[in-house]
């Protein structure tokens, strides 16, 4: 008795901070998700009005939020009609992991819609996963599959913004080198060219503004230390991975296709909260024009470049975003926008131009979010390092380079003993408590059996 009361104990604690817990002691693995065939609406995981259990009712795993009172479970997406279109076969996507499909909330684990009680449909959009959420507190309005796996484009530069804008100085001049133009032929391109010498800003605002490949390969090198660029996509998983976004997985800087690269609608959002933090990247993305300088040397004029996305000049109070496109991810969008001091988030993956283009099936996403109460929400977003926090400290580097984000910041999830304590010092509690219980268990067996246990 007193073996299982310590390591019922230990249990408690371990759950509490979000550390690993044997399996013995873990809890039961949750039911795995409904999968369905590329471009087929899954089946509804709940009938369309049944309401989700309220937060406590259904334990959680650690880091996972319980489903949001009056959340109503999934039903099928509405979609828009679009036609039909010639692109590569898509990649199959990694195994499907119940925990990571649950981050931020239960109700988010469906491939279907997922939308508050009593809240009125959202538009039909042809995008085959979208996610909105409030920038500042972090809830999510809504989703159609916001867990499921696509493939990014260009979108993806918004996490190598999130990973390096810390770390760069934006005045500092740098040398593009030939290396940073191996760039896929037809791809994207601001207009840098090797031997150019820009201020780090310049190449930011062609990353942003005109989703310059050659952009991506140069910040990402000049980030990724003695690396270069493999140590700059290597930084940039270490940022996915800290912000929370655990299906989210960089081969390129820049979203040119790569073999097993993928994201989901929930972890852009979490990637774009991380960029509206930062006040540079918030100029940035506003931005309409901005002059590239002339190279002497290299006998290229400078020229004007001006900001792709609409949102900017036709949506009232946009705040900015980025647009993306492949053949093989089709068109990509994160858009954001503030209304009567409340701003909110969009996310599309796999969307296609007709009958409404990527920012225009944003902003009814937008609009929409923006019609529901304040209060309105199906899950959250998870803090930065909310899902890593454990005994083991943050890479050194990492630790020294990001600074706070103040607009990401919603308080703290919990009241109480455990919200106060260090995780680190509740997980030796729990180590110390079940070390107690293997030593019970020997002595016991020595008194019975004199001697060791096999």
């Amino acid at each position: 008795m007193k073996v299982r009361l310590l390591a019922a104990t230990a249990t408690a604690v371990l759950l509490g901070t979000g550390a690993p817990v044997p399996a013995a002691a873990g809890p039961a693995n949750p039911v795995a998700p409904v999968t369905s065939a590329p471009g087929v609406v899954a089946p509804a995981t709940s009938a369309p009005g049944v309401v989700a259990s309220p937060p406590g009712v259904v334990p959680s795993p650690p880091g996972v939020a319980p489903s949001a009172p009056g959340a109503v479970g999934s039903a099928p997406c509405p979609k828009a009609p679009a036609p039909k279109v010639s692109r590569p076969p898509r990649p199959s996507p990694p195994p499907a992991v119940p925990g990571e499909r649950a981050v931020g909330g239960q109700a988010l684990d469906t491939a279907g819609l997922i939308v508050p009680a009593g809240a009125a449909r959202p538009p039909a959009v042809t995008a085959t996963s979208w996610l909105v959420a409030d920038l500042d507190t972090g809830q999510v309005l809504g989703g159609c599959g916001p867990h499921e796996y696509g493939t990014p484009a260009s979108v993806q530069k918004l996490l190598l913004a999130a990973t390096m804008l810390p770390r760069l100085d934006p005045q500092q001049v740098v040398t593009v080198t030939d290396g940073d133009m191996d760039i896929e032929p037809g791809s994207s391109a601001v207009g840098l060219v090797a031997g150019g010498r820009y201020r780090i800003e310049t190449v930011w605002l062609g990353l942003l503004l005109q989703s310059g490949n050659e952009a991506a390969n140069v910040l990402a090198r000049l980030g990724g230390g003695p690396d270069g660029m493999a140590g700059g996509v290597r930084a940039m998983n270490e940022e996915a991975h800290r912000l929370g976004a655990l299906q989210t997985h960089a081969v390129t800087p820049s979203g040119l296709d790569g073999r097993g690269q993928f994201t989901s609608a929930y972890d852009l959002a979490l990637v774009a909260r991380a960029c509206f933090a930062e006040p540079t990247f918030r100029r940035y993305a506003l931005t309409e024009t901005h002059r590239i300088p002339a190279q002497p040397a290299q006998r290229t004029k400078g020229f004007e470049i001006q900001n792709e996305n609409q949102l900017i000049y036709r949506y009232p109070g946009a705040l900015g975003g980025k647009t993306g496109f492949t053949d093989l991810a089709r068109h990509t969008y994160v858009g954001a926008a503030q209304r009567n001091g409340r701003r909110l988030v969009v996310t599309l993956l796999g969307a296609e131009p007709q009958p409404a283009r990527g920012w225009e099936q944003g902003a009814a996403l937008l609009d929409w979010g923006f019609t529901l109460p304040r209060r309105s929400a199906v899950g959250r977003l998870v803090e930065p390092g909310e899902l890593t926090a454990s005994a083991t400290p943050s890479p050194p580097a990492l630790a020294a380079t990001v600074d706070p984000r103040p607009a990401a910041a919603s308080g703290p999830l919990e009241d109480g003993l455990i919200a106060r304590w260090p995780v680190a010092a509740l997980a030796a509690v729990a180590v110390a408590l079940l070390g107690a219980a293997l030593l019970w268990r020997r002595r016991a067996a020595r008194r019975r059996y004199g001697g060791a246990p096999s």
